[in-house]
């Protein structure tokens, strides 16, 4: 019988459940905004769109351009946003407890996101979670991205671990869409990113959890 705590493999998603990326992205779009000669925005008013990716956000940042113009800025906004990567925003308040406590109970971690995979792999190394991460899978790495289920199958299938003993840990409706779809259980990160319009309580997650110390008692996982 298996003494462990935690689950074999938990899969993080990353902007919003491991990293507070928000002001990192705050401050991209900032020098996006003063280079248009445009005042700084707030955090407060870009920080709910955060895990809707770098599309949702500059809609936020820039509402008075069209969608053509938008996609345009996306490229731009990436590389800006590469010069930003871990400068202001740290992980989350008891990410590295967790990820600790998981690493001792013999059981790994990974990630699955969809933000592009080079601007993930180099986030890794400023975060010193280079060797610690068991897989990394980027919004790009596949043909498919979150909410399809294949960035998570092929995470689990990476490291010869059925998805049914993963879980997943994400902050946006998409990540537990994908979860369900997977068949793995899935986490709510109640203290990521979110639109006040949405409702966590909706999206079919098996539970949800306010912090990531709670997620230290084995007890707050999915049965």
């Amino acid at each position: 019988m298996s003494l462990a705590k935690f689950p074999q493999l938990v899969l993080f998603d990353l902007d919003g459940t491991l990293l507070d990326s928000a002001p990192d992205m705050l401050a991209t779009v900032n020098t996006l905004r003063a280079e248009r000669g445009e005042p700084d925005m707030r955090l407060d008013e870009l920080r709910p769109h955060v895990s809707k990716g770098s599309r949702a956000m500059i809609a936020a940042a820039f509402p008075q351009l069209d969608q053509a113009q938008r996609e345009e800025m996306v490229p731009i906004f990436l590389s800006r946003y590469e010069n930003e990567l871990a400068k202001h925003g740290p992980p989350f308040d008891g990410v590295e407890a967790l990820l600790g406590a998981i690493e001792a109970d013999g059981g790994r971690w990974g990630i699955v996101t969809n933000k592009p995979e080079y601007l993930a792999r180099l986030l890794l190394p400023l975060l010193g979670w280079q060797t610690r991460c068991a897989v990394l899978i980027g919004g790009d790495s596949l043909p498919q991205r979150k909410p399809h289920p294949l960035p998570l199958l092929h995470a689990a299938q990476s490291l010869y671990v059925a998805p049914e003993d993963c879980v997943y840990v994400g902050d946006d409706e998409r990540d537990i869409l994908a979860a369900r779809a997977a068949g793995m259980p899935s986490v709510v990160a109640l203290w990521g990113y979110r639109l006040p319009e949405d409702a966590p309580e909706r999206w079919g997650g098996d539970v949800m959890v306010g912090s990531p110390r709670d997620l230290l008692d084995p007890a707050a996982w999915p049965a």
